[in-house]
């Protein structure tokens, strides 16, 4: 049975059908956390802000088009795709939380203690040199991630977390076609800079 779409499912909810708006958020509830997750590198913070991005869609989810699968809200026109409006809320919602807290996150891998996972572990030596490696490159990744501002890190996690081409990214920080793929070009030059130096 092939899936329904996000347009159709918001055809349906507008529609009366609750169970929809259940299925449509269910699909995208382990992306946006993850999204989100990356931003803010708590787990605590990641699911309050998770849920406001739920709430915000929910309340403007009336203002959605689906038959030209568009809002007819002047502002949100240009957000032609649900997805994309989704992850630019979440990513505002990130944004906001950190300023008001005035966190930067240094590294999703690390514990309420300030250290990082790995350092952690009773005993690393039962765990596959392969999985270790692995988990000491995601540790560098994340941290290589921190220290790139915003701006970058938006891009790149989009693209590589979340699997978005250049137009749906551009889409949902709202910037033109060709400053997102110029700004993935540097956000890559920046990334292996840092990566190069290794100084963590």
């Amino acid at each position: 049975m092939p899936e329904i779409s996000d347009q159709k499912l918001i055809s349906l909810y507008l529609a009366g059908d609750e169970k929809s708006l259940e299925i449509l958020f269910n699909r995208y509830l382990k992306m946006i956390y993850s999204f989100i997750y990356r931003y803010v590198g708590d787990q605590e913070a990641a699911e309050d802000v998770a849920q406001e991005v739920f709430v915000k869609v929910w309340k403007n989810l009336k203002k959605f088009n689906p038959r030209k699968n568009r809002f007819a809200n002047f502002k949100l026109r240009r957000q032609k795709n649900f997805k994309t409006w989704l992850f630019k809320i979440a990513k505002n919602a990130s944004i906001d939380f950190l300023r008001k807290k005035k966190i930067i996150p240094f590294s999703s891998f690390d514990n309420e203690d300030g250290n990082a996972l790995t350092d952690t572990l009773a005993d690393p030596a039962p765990l596959p040199d392969a999985l270790l490696e692995r988990q000491d490159l995601a540790n560098l990744l994340t941290r290589a991630l921190a220290k790139i501002s915003f701006k970058y890190r938006a891009v790149l996690l989009l693209r590589y977390n979340n699997h978005f081409t250049f137009r749906e990214i551009a889409e949902s920080l709202g910037e033109p076609l060709n400053t997102i793929k110029s700004r993935h070009r540097r956000a890559l030059i920046i990334l292996k800079k840092i990566l190069g130096k290794s100084s963590f």
